[in-house]
């Protein structure tokens, strides 16, 4: 079961890396490997507390659900409820871009 949950995780993942330019997209894949996870573990939290704090300049919305996924790699308790979530998300975005270009 958790390997279903790590096969959604990637998942999500690659929607991440392909919305992000280039770079960032490089370093996140990197971040992913196994042997980062040193540096993923401060990153995520950075990343979370970012995303709280969104309402200040530079910060961004996007950093949350990047730093919860990011932190999910390392703590297994965390996929299932993090999977349902970003996968209701998921469906609410294709949801709206459906809405957006039938206008």
């Amino acid at each position: 079961m958790s390997a279903n949950y790590q096969v959604e995780l990637d998942r999500h993942f690659g929607w991440f890396e392909e919305k992000l330019p280039a770079g960032p997209a490089r370093f996140v894949n990197w971040l992913r490997r196994p042997s980062s996870w040193l540096v993923r573990i401060p990153v995520a939290i950075l990343l979370i507390v970012g995303g709280i704090f969104s309402f200040l300049p530079v910060l961004g919305l996007w950093m949350l659900p990047l730093g919860l996924l990011l932190f999910a790699q390392d703590v297994p308790m965390l996929q299932p409820p993090l999977v349902r979530l970003l996968s209701w998300v998921e469906r609410k975005w294709i949801e709206r871009q459906k809405a957006k270009k039938a206008q």
